[in-house]
């Protein structure tokens, strides 16, 4: 445990999101909960986990860029002891497909799908179109602190990361916004790049709202991530907007960087509904 105080003065911050295990589950903390339920995780977290677990097993082939993560939420993840199962679908020589299950309290919460590729050196022409990538709206140096509209004095996932607003007002609409960890995703280990991307990706429903926290749920049921190469460095930069369809339905759409630029996209379907 940490000893860096939290916002709730009676308890101290936890040193990671998750906990491993010696039976090889992983143990939640506060740091995991979302704006939903008190008891239920932010979706980042768990994806970034399942991520990690795939990201080992494909560098075990010799496989060191995941190319795409999709992870379809079954049901809300409570804050408890995570086991993910991970299999191999298919592995040629430069690319595999993996599959994961996450299990909680005894009931499959999420499925996972990923691809994975080989790297290797490439040269490239310099003017292709679309060429050299675009960089994020506002370099990290000049975007201001980001408050999160649902922090409160739980812990929760407004401590597990910090944010910077690139373009516009988080929460009210089209925005970007750099995202750090501000603590380990598993304890004891340092995150890496996929890991960052995963947990700042689920948060584009959020900083891209278009409607009222207070009078919506606006939830996402999936969120698949496309990566053209892997991340470097703490900060992630995920430029959101919020699209709704007339029938409670909606996408969630985001360009990613980090400081040297774009390098992948990500999206999200919602459920649109009022609060009771």
């Amino acid at each position: 445990m940490s000893t860096l105080p939290s916002d709730d003065a009676q308890s101290p911050v936890p040193a990671g999101a998750y906990v491993a295990l010696d039976n090889g589950s992983y143990l939640s903390t506060d740091l995991t909960r979302g704006p939903w339920h008190p008891d239920h995780q932010h979706g980042g977290p768990p994806i970034a986990l399942a991520a990690r677990c795939v990201e080992r097993a494909a560098a075990a082939l010799g496989l060191t860029h995941v190319a795409r993560l999709t992870a379809n939420l079954l049901r809300p993840i409570p804050i408890a002891e995570l086991a993910i199962e991970v299999e191999t679908d298919y592995a040629g020589r430069n690319v595999a497909h993996f599959s994961a299950r996450m299990s909680a309290r005894g009931k499959e919460v999420a499925r996972f799908t990923a691809v994975a590729q080989r790297e290797a050196g490439l040269d490239i022409p310099a003017d292709l179109p679309g060429h050299p990538l675009p960089q994020a709206p506002r370099a990290l140096g000049q975007s201001a602190p980001a408050p999160f509209l649902f922090a409160s004095k739980t812990t929760g996932y407004h401590d597990l990361i910090e944010g910077r607003v690139a373009r516009g007002v988080a929460f009210r609409g089209p925005s970007a916004v750099w995202f750090r960890l501000r603590h380990a995703l598993v304890a004891g280990e340092a995150p890496g790049g996929l890991e960052r991307v995963a947990v700042a990706a689920d948060s584009g429903n959020g900083i891209s709202a278009i409607l009222d926290f207070h009078r919506y749920i606006f939830v996402n049921s999936d969120l698949s991530i496309n990566l053209l190469r892997k991340a470097q460095g703490d900060w992630i930069c995920i430029d959101a907007r919020t699209l709704l369809g007339p029938n409670g339905g909606g996408l969630a759409e985001a360009r990613i960087f980090d400081a040297q630029g774009l390098i992948g996209r990500s999206i999200q379907s919602l459920a649109i509904r009022l609060r009771e």
